[in-house]
């Protein structure tokens, strides 16, 4: 089943003969109407899309007109992203073999040559199953792309820039784009803030075309949700793009899903709490399967949104979602990223309960938080507080919120007395001496 799943989510263009044995599509209407399941649209919406009116599709969907005209039959294909012979049931005897003929060769299918950036993130499965649902990708460079995105979420991240550096020029524009956002990120960690850079001016070229080339809206949605990424990411802008809002319902499930995840977090940015973590709830509710990435960083989200609202403990509870979809399969990337954003969360969820695990997070963070200082202070023109301690930084991301010493001590699990000789540490590498200063360093 997940092998299927993968393969309805991920290629575009489908098996003829697949489609026509497993699932009983013997006319251009049935296979019409298979892929709309598949991609989860309804008749209206496929007749709006196709700018055709919905009675007309009802038509050619019941098998109730014999012929479909050649424009519509067009696009239709580039809607899907399938050919035209595929619709009108043209390529069943010639379906695979002529891709193993190309394989034997050395080619590449023109039918695995669809891709969408960022595959694990867009991914269903079960917490604990995320490297058995990699094997079962069938296309190599997907199968790759893949294993970048495994290591780099689990913070393998020398794995991740080996892997990505053979896609930096690959001919397909998603594969490119995958490559360099991991690569960019994952040098970011390494502390390689050339070769970071290098892989951000070469994501911003590559966003370009895709932005600017004449290309389907799916194409166009996928572009500009990798350019959302990395500027969220990095609370950097990336260069004038769409709104993401207007594109979220031509992605994937799972990437519509951590999409949303930047909507919120953009929210959150704005000091919108309440609108942040209505975006959260609101796509918890609709969720039927479970999209490990996108999932973390959702609950993520709402655990910052909760403790920027003073409601530490329903914080608390989406964090631990976070962590319990997370731990299974080492996803821990996500949570070491948003440490000084989690206020403390990772501390008193983590520390005591599972200490090897909290040691990982915590050297993820000073990784990522090292790197992505040095990136984002000279362009923002901020002075982010990178002297800190992960301790000491979390004190004053409370004590900037106006939490009062009594109630970190509380929170944090620590006496009156530790409280405030951190934050004496702190003042004295700030070279500050009170609290109102603190803003200057502190995360928004």
């Amino acid at each position: 089943m997940a092998a299927q799943e993968i393969k309805s989510e991920k290629r575009k263009q489908y098996s003829s003969e697949d489609i026509s044995v497993k699932e009983s599509v013997s006319s251009p209407g049935k296979r019409l109407e298979r892929l709309c399941e598949i991609e989860g649209m309804s008749r209206s919406e496929l007749a709006r899309r196709l700018n055709v009116a919905p009675s007309q599709i009802s038509r050619i969907l019941n098998g109730e007109t014999k012929s479909i005209s050649s424009d519509i039959l067009i696009r239709a294909a580039k809607e899907f992203q399938v050919t035209t012979d595929y619709i009108l049931g043209l390529d069943v005897e010639s379906a695979g073999k002529g891709d193993a003929e190309k394989e034997q060769n050395g080619m590449k299918s023109e039918k695995s040559n669809i891709y969408i950036p960022m595959l694990l993130m867009s991914t269903a499965f079960r917490p604990g199953q995320c490297l058995d649902m990699i094997e079962q990708l069938e296309d190599a460079d997907v199968k790759k792309m893949a294993y970048c995105e495994y290591y780099y979420f689990t913070g393998q991240h020398d794995k991740a820039v080996d892997l990505t550096e053979l896609y930096l020029n690959h001919s397909d524009p998603m594969l490119r784009l995958s490559a360099c956002l991991i690569h960019t990120f994952a040098n970011l960690s390494l502390n390689r803030i050339h070769a970071a850079k290098g892989g951000l001016e070469s994501l911003k070229e590559n966003l370009s075309k895709v932005l600017t080339t004449e290309t389907d809206r799916k194409t166009m949605a996928m572009g500009i949700f990798v350019a959302m990424a990395a500027s969220t990411l990095l609370h950097l802008p990336v260069g004038e793009i769409p709104p993401l809002s207007d594109y979220l319902n031509e992605l994937p499930k799972g990437m519509r899903l951590w999409g949303c995840y930047v909507l919120a977090h953009k929210a959150y940015l704005e000091q919108e709490y309440e609108k942040s973590l209505g975006i959260v709830q609101t796509c918890k509710m609709l969720s039927t399967e479970i999209y490990p990435i996108a999932l973390i960083y959702l609950n993520l989200m709402g655990a910052m949104a909760c403790m920027n609202l003073r409601k530490s403990d329903e914080a608390k509870e989406y964090f631990m979602e976070a962590w319990k979809i997370a731990q299974p399969d080492g996803l821990i990337e996500g949570i070491g990223e948003h440490h000084g954003l989690l206020q403390g969360l990772i501390e008193t969820c983590l520390k005591s309960e599972y200490p090897e695990d909290y040691k990982k997070i915590i050297q993820i963070t000073y990784q990522f938080s090292y790197g992505w200082r040095r990136i984002h202070n000279p362009v923002t023109k901020e002075d982010i507080a990178d002297n800190l301690t992960t301790t000491e930084f979390t004190i004053a991301m409370l004590a900037n919120r106006g939490w009062m010493n009594a109630e970190i001590a509380d929170y944090m699990d620590m006496t009156l007395r530790t409280v405030k000789q951190h934050l004496s540490s702190i003042f004295n590498k700030l070279n500050i001496d009170s609290r109102g200063q603190l803003k200057a360093y502190m995360l928004k």
